[in-house]
This record gives structure tokens, sequence and C-alpha cells, in this order.
């Protein structure tokens, strides 16, 4: 009993600092859709559907409409004060700050990128490098090859991509590149004095009152820009508020409007429909978005008056979820034009499904042959690229404690509920898919994870989610008949195909 409290106790705490540490939420106007012209059950079809679609986890749904939250789901374990990784939707900040700058005339679209870093030119300077101007890099036309590589093995990031050779006209092919959108972020920091993440603080966040929010910081001392952005899901829709309003924030002018209109149109033929200044024309009219891997959106509709945050772990390439907005909430909010809506028992199932929407807990018993052989013993991983050195599972009361000891020496123990999520704060820094030199640089803890567990006739099997992060570990420990030995299989959310495989000693 005296265990059981314990284990309650400590969980809530963790849930209580996880609260006071990321409590910037709740500040978005909230009413019922159908104050604003749009059917709850349009809403619920929605996030039914992105809740059930396939190689996907659904972390965060904000949908805002004239300015007021009008549905928003955080599917259990991820919760609204978690921050979250936005790979490439990161780059609309980057192009953000860059107007600010041209607003405030520190620079201009058509000054050349080498006159920024004379000293980090190579020797010989071709005629098609001198002519590479910011334009060209916000619409991802520098000309130069990319080498999504380079981050991973260097860390002079601006001098090595000066020094790649310029195989297109710049300005005319456009080849996307997040090193590119990373010249831009040092250029921020050239012009300004400030990193990228300083300069927007300064500039905008802090006119929003959006304070926790971090971002990854080069070897070389500068944002990564083109990645590395963590933010919470309503600062998110906040920015995207601004966007949609030409700039403005509260009635003051953060951005220009000439800009904010340069930013939103196209600009190169990139994707299906278009590029702009680091934004995403979409299928739907005047439809833009910012677009990040494994599914992180923020999508501007100003047709409509809409603003919609997305944050997931996706397989899919992202337009099975664009459809479902585009043919399914757009469509009935067309359909719903003209006529008075009143929130009744439609807007009622949306408020309990709001709720209630959890990630699948792990399937399998409380118990078994696979856990009985395991639990209590400390199992020896060999070399593995998550860090996990040594592992022990102790029982807990309809829940394991899974005791984690990591190659750099740090102990912490992940609660894995049966049939539930359990959160706890790790050690360290969560998996992450991509692997820049030095990535952690930048970003604050903690970081905090649940974990779901089951027993099955291959042994037992962990889910686990990195909740103020992006990325998930399903983990299957399988025991030799001796109970000696085990194989471990671990699973990423960010790999289609990729198992890798650990071999264990008890």
């Amino acid at each position: 009993m005296r265990r059981n409290f314990s284990i309650i106790l400590i969980s809530l705490l963790c849930t209580f600092c996880a609260t006071i540490s990321y409590a910037q939420i709740n500040e978005l106007p909230r009413c019922t859709p159908e104050e604003q012209g749009v059917p709850s059950k349009a809403l619920t079809t929605l996030f039914d559907s992105l809740v059930n679609m396939p190689g996907t986890d659904i972390h965060s749904v904000i949908v805002m409409r004239h300015g007021k939250v009008i549905g928003e789901i955080y599917p259990t374990p991820f919760a609204p004060q978690y921050a979250h990784t936005q790979y490439s939707s990161s780059k609309t900040l980057v192009s953000m700050a860059v107007g600010i700058a041209v607003d405030q005339n520190r620079l201009r679209i058509t000054d050349r990128v080498a006159a920024f870093f004379p000293e980090l030119l190579p020797k010989e300077i071709s005629p098609e490098l001198a002519s590479i101007t910011v334009r060209d890099l916000l619409t991802m036309t520098s000309g130069i090859k990319p080498d999504w590589g380079m981050r991973a093995k260097c860390t002079n990031w601006v001098e090595t991509f000066l020094s790649k050779p310029v195989v297109n006209k710049p300005g005319e092919t456009f080849a996307y590149d997040s090193m590119v959108t990373y010249m831009l972020a040092a250029i921020v920091q050239k012009v300004t004095g400030k990193t990228l993440l300083e300069y927007l603080k300064e500039n905008l966040f802090s006119h929003m009152n959006i304070t926790q929010v971090n971002w990854e910081i080069s070897p070389e001392g500068i944002n990564t820009g083109g990645w590395g952005l963590h933010i919470q899901s309503e600062s998110l829709a906040k920015v995207g508020q601004m966007w949609l309003d030409g700039g403005v924030w509260n009635g003051k002018q953060l951005i220009s409007k000439e800009w904010i209109e340069q930013i939103s149109k196209k600009q190169a033929n990139g994707g299906d429909y278009g590029y702009g200044f680091q934004t995403w024309q979409c299928a739907y009219p005047t439809a833009v978005r910012a677009d990040g891997a494994l599914g992180q959106y923020v999508i501007v509709i100003p047709k409509q008056d809409v603003v919609i945050v997305l944050t997931e772990a996706s397989f899919t390439n992202g337009k099975p979820q664009r459809g479902l907005i585009w043919n399914g909430l757009m469509k009935a909010i067309e359909q719903a034009e003209g006529t008075a809506l009143v929130a009744g028992k439609d807007y009622q199932e949306l408020a309990e499904k709001q709720k209630s929407y959890q990630l699948p807990v792990v399937d399998g018993k409380k118990d078994g042959a696979g856990l009985k052989k395991i639990i209590g013993k400390k199992i020896e991983f060999t070399k593995n690229k998550f860090g996990f050195k040594e592992v022990t599972f102790n029982k807990g009361v309809n829940s394991l404690d899974m005791v984690i000891t990591k190659t750099d020496g740090s102990t912490y123990t992940q609660p894995l509920g049966y049939k539930n999520w359990l959160t706890g704060e790790i050690a360290g820094y969560p998996p992450y898919s991509i692997n820049p030199i030095g990535w952690e640089k930048g970003l604050e803890g903690p970081f905090y994870a649940a974990g779901s567990y089951g027993v099955t006739k291959e042994g037992l099997k962990v889910k686990i989610h990195y909740v103020n992060w992006v990325t998930a570990l399903e983990i299957l420990v399988m025991p030799d008949k001796e109970g000696k030995t085990a194989k471990i299989e671990i699973r990423t959310n960010y790999s289609k195909t990729g198992v890798t495989k650990i071999d264990g000693t008890l």
C-alpha cells in the first residue's frame, strides 16, 4: 500500500511539475463551433478520422475560426502544456524573422548572400555563387545542390555551404534544402547581432506572450533555422492567427502586411501548388501552410478565416490529413454559410470526445512467462543508438517501473501503465530522427515520456511516447528459455521499416 501511494504521489508531482513548467496555455478565446458558423459534427468527423488514420499518432489538433478556438484535441498521453518539435515548419518562422529585418531596413531580399560572410568564402568565387540573393534562399532556388548529410559531418556549416558548387542558375530551380534556411538564420544573426530566437522573442513572441519556446543551436552558435523549433501548439495557433490577420496581433502590426503577402503567395514552382517564402501553397483556395516532417502543420485559410495547427508522428505524406480538411471541414463550413447554427446534441458529443481521445495502449496480459523471466533482473544491452546501457523491470500495482541506465551513467525510472499511460521525467534528451552535430544545444528540459506495457507470447511489449517531443519507441523484450539472455527489438515511429535489434544479458 505504501509503495502504491508513493507511485501515485510521484506521478502527481511529475504532472504538477510538467504543468508548471509549460503552463502557457488557455490564452486564446474559446467558443462553440456553431458560434463561428461551423457544425460541431464536422469537427467530430475530422478528429475521429485523424485519430484513426493508419500509421499516424495524433499529438494535437487546434481549429480556430474568426480568431477563436472552436475545437482542439490532445490524445492521451499528450497534453496542451507540452511543447513539440516542429522540424521544417520552423522555416516559416525564419521567413517571418527575415521579414521583420526587412521592415527594419536591416537587409533587403536583393542583398547578395556572399556579402554577409566575406571571411568564409572560398578563395575562388564563381559568378553563380556571387549572384545568390536572400530571395533565392527564401524561395529554395539557391542553385546549390542540397547536402542533407552535411549537418552531421562538419561544424562549420556556413563555410561548407558556401563552398558547395552552384549547379543551377540561382533564382530559377527549386531544390528544397534545410541548410538554405540555416543560411537565412545566419544572416539574421549577422545583421541584428542577435540569434534568430532572440530576435523573434524581442520583435514577435514577447508581444504575443509566447515565452515557452526553444530552438536548437548549431556548432557555430546559430539557431538551426530550417528545423529545431520547440514550441507549444497553442503558441503556434497564435502565430497562425497573426499570419492570417496580416501580421497584426492585438491591434499591433508586428510584421508588415506587405511581407505577410509575400510569404503567402507563390514565389517558386515547388511542391504540387507552389512555394512561397518558406511556406507551401495548398490545394484549397487561398490556403497556405508551414510544413514539417512527420506531420507538423500550421495551416492558414484566409477564404474561411480559419487556422489549423496539427502535430503528429505520421508515415503519410500529409495529403490524407489535408484532404480531410479540404473535403470535410471546409466543405461543411461552405455548406453552413448563411445558416443560423445552434450548439446542441452534436456539440455535446464533440465536447465529450475532445476529452476522451487516447492513443492505443499496448495489447497483452498483465503478467506472463515473458515478464516473470526478467522481472527484477538487470538486462545489459549491447551498444545501440538509443544510449540504453541497462534496463531493469520492477513490479508496481497495475504498472511496471522500467529503470533505465544510459551509457552516460544517468539513470531514471520510466513508469509503464497496464491498459493506460503513465508519464515520468526522463534523463537527458529523447531519441531524434535526425543527427546534426550537437543538436541538444539550445533545448531546455526537462523532457517527459509516457509508457504502457503488455505481455504476449513473444515477450514483454513496451510503448514509450516522448510527450514533449515527437518520437516514440516500441520495445519488445524476448527472454530465452533459461532467462539468461534476451533479444530486444526497438522500432521507432520515424522509420517505416527500421527495427534496431539488440542483444541483452540478464
